[in-house]
C-alpha cells in the first residue's frame, strides 16, 4: 500500500452524493452551461448564444442544475442571471479543463 493510500479514508456514506453530482455533470448540455458559467454570472440569453443550446432544452437543463443546487439565480427585471453556487463544482470544472482542454 502506498503512503498516500493509507492516509485516504473513503466515506462510503458520501457515495450517493458523488454519483448524483456526476450524473448531473454527465449531460453534455449541462456541462456546456457550467463551462460558460465558470468565469461568473451570465444571463440566460448569453448562455443560449455561447452554448448554442436553444429553448426549451436550455430551460430544462438550467432547471436540473438549479434543483441540484449547482447553480443559483438572480432576477434583474425580466432577465435571469445564473452563476455556479457550489465551490466543489468550480474545482471539478477546473480539473476537467486541466485534463481535457489544455
Amino acid at each position: 500500500m502506498l503512503p498516500s493510500e493509507k492516509q485516504m479514508q473513503i466515506d462510503f456514506n458520501k457515495i450517493n452524493i458523488v454519483t448524483d453530482c456526476l450524473k448531473v455533470l454527465s449531460n453534455p448540455d449541462r456541462l456546456k452551461i457550467l463551462c460558460v458559467l465558470i468565469n461568473g454570472e451570465i444571463n440566460v440569453h448569453t448562455i443560449e448564444k455561447m452554448t448554442d443550446i436553444h429553448q426549451p432544452t436550455l430551460s430544462q437543463q438550467l432547471t436540473v442544475l438549479r434543483k441540484s443546487s449547482l447553480v443559483a439565480t438572480r432576477r434583474d427585471g425580466k432577465q435571469i442571471f445564473y452563476q455556479i453556487s457550489d465551490e466543489k463544482i468550480l474545482v471539478i470544472m477546473q480539473t476537467l479543463y486541466g485534463l481535457y482542454c489544455q
